[in-house]
């Protein structure tokens, strides 16, 4: 049992309290007044869409012992906590609830525009390979903490901060060692790791997205930097070094190597990083590469993952592990393990004469790579037929340079529905063809619109022969699509299935995907 004063002596923030500090708390903290459990506290606070204060009275009503918010309020029937940024104090609250779990592990963080899940698989199944199988991992996919491997949502990357600390929990509970987070740029700045007491921070690069949230380059940039600065505020274990990891093939590079470390480790694809690659092979099923440490060769590395971006996320891991002090032996180990990445990159085999793959790319770079990589495993005379949209109610100047991007490196380029949420998905595609356009695209015989993403993949099958790569881009593991405020069930690989058998999956009926 813990008490109300226990808890509040975790926040870095000022707080208020009306009523008794020594008021028991025997349930988890939540900012969702429909899971309040009795003994439990419930997080007011301010949202895009609603006001946590005006739930107070359901969360009371179910028992809350407690309430945070941020607003002045009198004559609550439990303790009251005003808080600078209730946001800002779940994670705290939620971490001393359960003991600061992560104090107990080896904390790592990954974040970055693109490349955040490969490269947290792959630590983590080097983790796994040093420690035989006492590593957990929360990341896009799932979360494995033991003794499960756990669903962490739709559409979401960084679950909240109650759910992140019991799941790190649960891994101590199962014994584990390691713990790998997967960490994005909302749930920084949105304060879903607070409470988490980080010990090696890893960057894969930083480019454009999720302006839409953030509102300049120089706002993203900075709540990914937010990882960074964790290394220097969390709670020092002993014997634990503080380790930055940084792509120094980035612009960025610099911004990030100026926190605070014990150890920094640069990697890349050129010699003027720590740890870095030459030598590079892509063959059709994986890559190899001579890998250079301090300056030197040290063998070659066979990854079992294809194209160059996956050469860059291997060397992440590659000198996290390195920085860990893991061997090389152990370190191959974990790399030839991961065999595929769930939606990433994912080979669709259902008998046709040509490749068919699922990948998230879901920014320019992204698709970028995705693209490049898709050209280097066609056939001779083979083309790239690349199938994906772009979100609405998102970052609006991604349809152009996607758009723009695809009618560069594919032959084909078939635009459809990716989330169009609220929005028009005619208008969508609309801009997509216009800056199609302007690359020199040309509609109906370069690029064409097919709004049902089940139609989409469907003529895009159709399309394609031997010796052609077909790619469908933008959804990779999601299981779902959202149409005006509705999530519908959706799996990319299940519909690219479904087509290359010759039945399309239809997404949703015509006058809802036309918005």
């Amino acid at each position: 049992m813990k008490r109300l004063g226990d808890l509040l002596n975790a926040l870095p923030q000022a707080y208020q309290v009306l009523g008794d500090i020594e008021t028991a708390i025997t349930s988890e903290i939540t900012e969702n007044a429909a899971e309040v459990q009795p003994g439990g506290i419930f997080v007011a606070r301010p949202g895009l869409s609603a006001d946590g204060h005006a739930y107070i009275p359901q969360a009371i009503a179910r028992g809350a012992a407690a309430i945070v918010g941020e607003k002045e309020i009198a004559d609550l029937s439990v303790p009251y906590v005003r808080a600078a940024n209730a946001q800002e104090a779940i994670g705290y609250l939620a971490a001393a609830y359960h003991d600061y779990p992560s104090r107990k592990l080896v904390v790592i963080g990954v974040t970055g525009t693109d490349g955040k899940t490969t490269t947290s698989t792959l630590i983590h199944s080097i983790l796994q390979a040093a420690s035989g199988g006492k590593a957990g991992l929360i990341s896009t996919i799932s979360a494995q903490v033991g003794d499960a491997a756990l669903d962490t949502g739709l559409h979401v990357t960084t679950p909240g901060a109650p759910q992140i600390q019991a799941l790190l929990a649960r891994m101590l509970t199962n014994g584990m060692q390691y713990a790998m987070l997967e960490m994005t740029s909302h749930g920084l700045a949105q304060g879903r790791l607070n409470g988490v007491d980080l010990d090696a921070a890893a960057l894969t690069n930083v480019t454009h997205e999720h302006l839409d949230y953030h509102g300049t380059w120089e706002a993203y940039r900075e709540a990914k930097a937010r990882m960074f600065a964790m290394l220097g505020q969390a709670y020092r274990k002993p014997h634990q070094a503080k380790i930055a990891v940084i792509n120094g093939d980035d612009p960025s590079a610099d911004y990030f190597a100026a926190f605070a470390a014990d150890k920094r480790v640069r990697y890349g694809l050129h010699g003027n990083s720590d740890i870095y690659a030459t030598d590079i092979l892509y063959h059709p099923g994986y890559t190899q590469f001579v890998l250079h440490e301090g300056g030197k060769a040290n063998g070659v590395i066979h990854l079992p993952l294809v194209g160059r971006f996956n050469v860059l996320n291997a060397l992440a891991a590659i000198s996290m592990a390195r920085a860990l002090g893991l061997q090389r032996e152990t370190i191959e180990r974990g790399l030839l393990a991961v065999t595929a990445v769930s939606g990433r990159m994912e080979r669709i085999d259902e008998g046709q004469a040509f490749l068919a793959l699922v990948d998230f790319a879901h920014t320019p770079n992204a698709l970028k790579n995705a693209l490049e990589t898709a050209r280097e495993m066609v056939s001779s005379g083979g083309r790239v037929i690349a199938v994906f949209g772009s979100a609405g109610l998102r970052d609006r100047e991604k349809r152009r340079m996607m758009a723009e991007v695809s009618a560069q490196l594919a032959d084909i380029s078939v635009f459809t529905a990716e989330d169009p949420r609220t929005e028009s998905l005619d208008g969508i595609l609309e801009i997509m063809a216009k800056a199609a356009e302007s690359k020199g695209g040309v509609e109906g015989k370069t690029f064409i619109r097919v709004p049902d993403r089940g139609q989409a993949l469907y003529q895009a099958a159709q399309m394609a022969r031997a010796g052609d790569v077909l790619i469908a881009c933008g959804k990779g593991h999601e299981q779902s699509m959202c149409f005006g405020t509705i999530e519908y069930a959706w799996d990319d690989r299940e519909a690219l299935r479904a087509a290359l058998q010759g039945t399309p999956l239809a997404t949703l009926p015509t006058a809802i995907n036309a918005g």
